[in-house]
């Protein structure tokens, strides 16, 4: 297979953990007999600093001529006032519009061997695999709003249709389908009249696909059931900003923000890829950062963009086999336990990809 797939450093820590995912993809593409071609552009306070835009013109023209783009993470303190007319964020947010990227794919899988970095009793761990599927394109961060929030009044819309609630059930039912057959749906249906019609649609949805559980759950209480019963989700599809909140909270239950990955789609193969952590300023430049959500997302990219199952599995069963030997970086260490940088655990997981491993 022939692939183009564009790179978005971005900041902080981004270039370093994209510079290891690209090692990563290169080796399975020179293990598995492929040719993936690389082409970086700026995104984030980076391309503020040069050009004043945060997703410069030049950067979504070179993305729409690749099949997939692996982002890094973009802000800091350099870009942190909210207030801002011009934030690093919002090239997040302009990227995912301009490309229709309504499903964001969160995994949260616990690892028996870093239990003891969550907050949760390590019972409460076993069998934690969890595919969050949060709309990425509506609600309050589209919604009308105004646009400062500096006078004595301000809001922001939460605005859902019918489509895009339609669109994105039917990725988390076909997601619960390959699964286990149970899907959540999170709503504040019992306030919120957009949260009523996103439940109504998920009804109708739910119509198509007889042999999936569906079950409703109000956002609050999804948030406490979380940390007390974590194992009893599957598939768990919510909107936007309590998409947002929900898989930020839930990322403790890996043990660190570095172990999760994400992946932006839309209704074709075209993706966007990304750790689901920030651009970790204090660390940045010191060679330390956890690759693993990284190289994760590489994986996600090469099962969903580029339908190599086969790959991305030899990606994940790599990471497992890694962590499994005790290899660990200095967010998931033991306290005075010896850790590789950056680099060093992205050689151990390149060492543990070969043709023919499956999970």
């Amino acid at each position: 297979m022939q692939a183009k797939i564009v790179t978005l450093p971005g900041d902080g820590i981004g270039p370093e953990i994209v510079a290891q995912a690209v090692r990563v993809l290169r080796h399975v593409a020179s293990t598995y007999g492929h040719t993936f071609t690389f082409e970086e552009a700026m995104i984030g306070g980076c391309a503020i600093d040069a050009v004043g835009n945060p997703l410069p013109d030049s950067t979504l023209a070179t993305c729409a001529t690749a099949d997939a783009v692996l982002l890094g993470a973009v802000g800091g303190p350099k870009w942190s006032d909210p207030t801002a007319p011009v934030r690093p964020e919002q090239g997040l947010l302009k990227l995912r519009q301009h490309f229709d990227l309504f499903a964001n794919l969160r995994p949260v899988k616990s690892y028996p061997a870093l239990a003891k970095h969550a907050p949760l009793r390590a019972d409460l761990l076993e069998g934690v695999d969890i595919l969050f599927v949060r709309e990425l394109t509506g609600d309050v961060y589209f919604g009308p709003r105004t646009e400062q929030g500096d006078g004595d009044r301000a809001w922001d819309t939460m605005i859902y249709t019918v489509e895009e609630v339609r669109r994105v059930a039917r990725v988390a039912f076909e997601a619960a389908r390959r699964r286990s057959g149970r899907l959540v749906s999170v709503d504040k249906a019992n306030v919120l009249a957009s949260m009523r019609l996103w439940r109504r649609t998920v009804n109708e949805v739910a119509k198509e696909y007889p042999d999936v559980k569906l079950e409703h759950v109000l956002v609050d209480a999804c948030a406490m059931y979380l940390m007390r019963y974590p194992a009893q989700y599957d598939v768990v599809l919510a909107g936007n900003l309590f998409g947002d909140i929900l898989t930020d909270e839930a990322s403790v239950l890996a043990g660190s923000l570095g172990m999760l990955p994400s992946a932006s789609l839309n209704n074709g193969t075209f993706g966007v890829y990304e750790p689901i952590h920030g651009s970790a300023p204090d660390i940045a430049g010191k060679g330390i950062a956890n690759p693993i959500a990284t190289i994760l997302s590489a994986a996600m990219l090469l099962r969903h963009s580029l339908k190599l199952e086969q790959e991305a599995q030899a990606i994940e069963q790599a990471v497992d086999t890694v962590l499994l030997s005790g290899a660990r970086t200095a967010d998931i260490a033991d306290p005075g336990s010896p850790s590789l940088g950056t680099v060093e655990f992205t050689d151990q997981v390149i060492a543990h990809v070969r043709p023919g491993v499956r999970v």
